[in-house]
C-alpha cells in the first residue's frame, strides 16, 4: 500500500470519528430528554450512554468492511464466504457489547470521583458522542484490517474491562472469598454474565480467524484438521458464554459443566492448533512449558499450602491461558501470508 492510500483511509478514519461524534451527540441528546442525571447509578447516564455508543460503534465497523473489503469473497467458495461472514457478525456483536461495556466501567469510574455531578441532556449527548466517536474510531480501523493477533488483545482487555465493572457493582463485596462465579449472582450479575457471553463470542471468532491464518500457510491440503481447529475453538467460546448463561444461582452443576467444558475444550484447541501449525515453533513450546508449569506451581500453592484463595488461582490460570493465547497468534502473525487465500473446493471437506 502506497502512501496516498495511506493517507486516504486515514482520511476516512478521521470523517467517520466526525460522524461518529456528531450521530451519538445527536441521539444522546433525544433519548436523554428531561431532568439532569448523574453520570453513574441509578437513573444515570450510564446505560443509555452505553447503549447508544455501543450500537454506533457496531455500525461503523459495518460501514468499514464495506468500504475496504468490497470484492473479498468474489473468488471463495460458498462456504468460505459464509464462514467469514459469520465471523464478521459475531465481529460486530462483539464491538457492540465491548464498547458499551467500556462505557459502563467509564462512567462508574467517573461516578466515583465526580460524585454529585449531574448532565442536562445536551451535557449527556455530548458525553455520548465523545463516546461514540472513540468506539467508532477503533471499530472503523478494525474493518480496515483486523489481524487475529488484534482480536486476542482485544479479548484479553474486554475480560479485564468485564471483570472489573463486575466488581464495582457487585452485590456482595466479598465475593472474592470465595470465586469468580459468585460475580455473577445478584442484582449486578447481568455485567458479568454479560462479559461471559461476550466474551465467548469473541473466543470463538478468534479461532475463526486462526483457522483462516492456518489456511493461508498450509492451504486446502489441511482444510480437515483446520476445520476441527476452528471447531474446537466455537466450542471453547461456546462453553465460555454457557457459563455466563447459566449462573451459578441457576443450576450449578450445569454452571459447573460449562466452566469445566470451557477448560478442557481451550486445552484441546490449543493441542490442535499447535500440530496444525508448521513446526510447531520452539518459541511456542517453550511458552507453553512455561504456562504448564506456572499453572502446576499456582495450583500446589493454592491448594497444598494455602497461600491464597480459589479465585486468586482463577484469575492467574485465565491470565496464563491468554498469555499463551497472544503468545500463540502473535507467532501465526508471523507466519501468515498477507492477502486473502481463496480455497478451490467446493465444499469444506472434499475437493
Amino acid at each position: 500500500m502506497d502512501t496516498e492510500q495511506r493517507m486516504a483511509r486515514e482520511t476516512r478514519a478521521i470523517w467517520a470519528t466526525v460522524v461518529c461524534f456528531l450521530l451519538g451527540t445527536g441521539i444522546g441528546t433525544l433519548v436523554l430528554q428531561g431532568n439532569p442525571r448523574p453520570v453513574a447509578g441509578d437513573g444515570s447516564v450510564g446505560i443509555p450512554v452505553a447503549v447508544v455508543a455501543g450500537v454506533i460503534a457496531a455500525a461503523s465497523f459495518v460501514v468499514s468492511i464495506r468500504l475496504h473489503r468490497r470484492g473479498e469473497h468474489v473468488s471463495m467458495p460458498r462456504w468460505q464466504v459464509a464462514i467469514s461472514s459469520l465471523s464478521a457478525v459475531a465481529l460486530t456483536v462483539a464491538f457492540a457489547g465491548v464498547t458499551a461495556l467500556g462505557v459502563l466501567l467509564a462512567t462508574e469510574v467517573l461516578g466515583v470521583g465526580l460524585q454529585g455531578l449531574v448532565l442536562p441532556a445536551l451535557g449527556g449527548g455530548i458525553v455520548t458522542g465523545v463516546a461514540s466517536a472513540v468506539g467508532g474510531r477503533l471499530t472503523f480501523e478494525a474493518g480496515i484490517g483486523l489481524r487475529t493477533a488484534d482480536l486476542a488483545n482485544l479479548l484479553f482487555g474486554y475480560l479485564i474491562i468485564g471483570t472489573l465493572f463486575a466488581m464495582l457493582t457487585a452485590a456482595d463485596p466479598r465475593w472474592w472469598e470465595r470465586n469468580f462465579s459468585q460475580l455473577g449472582i445478584g442484582a449486578g450479575a447481568w455485567a458479568f454474565n454479560g462479559t461471559l457471553v461476550i466474551a465467548g463470542i469473541l473466543t470463538a471468532t478468534v479461532g475463526s480467524y486462526i483457522g483462516r491464518d492456518l489456511h493461508r500457510i498450509r492451504g486446502d491440503v489441511a482444510l480437515a484438521r483446520i476445520a476441527w481447529v476452528v471447531v474446537l475453538w466455537a466450542a471453547t467460546g461456546l462453553a465460555l458464554a454457557g457459563v455466563g448463561l447459566i449462573p451459578l444461582e441457576g443450576i450449578i452443576v450445569l454452571h459447573n459443566i460449562a466452566a469445566l467444558s470451557a477448560l478442557v475444550l481451550f486445552i484441546a484447541a490449543g493441542v490442535m492448533t499447535t500440530t496444525v501449525m508448521p513446526g510447531p515453533p520452539p518459541a511456542l513450546l517453550l511458552t507453553t512449558a512455561g504456562v504448564a508449569v506456572l499453572i502446576i506451581t499456582a495450583v500446589v500453592l493454592s491448594f497444598g499450602f494455602g497461600l491464597f484463595p480459589v479465585t486468586a488461582l482463577e484469575a492467574i490460570v485465565i491470565g496464563l491461558a491468554l498469555l499463551w493465547l497472544t503468545t500463540l497468534v502473535r507467532i501465526l502473525s508471523v507466519l501468515t501470508p498477507a492477502g486473502s487465500r481463496p480455497s478451490v473446493r467446493r465444499t469444506l471437506l472434499r475437493g
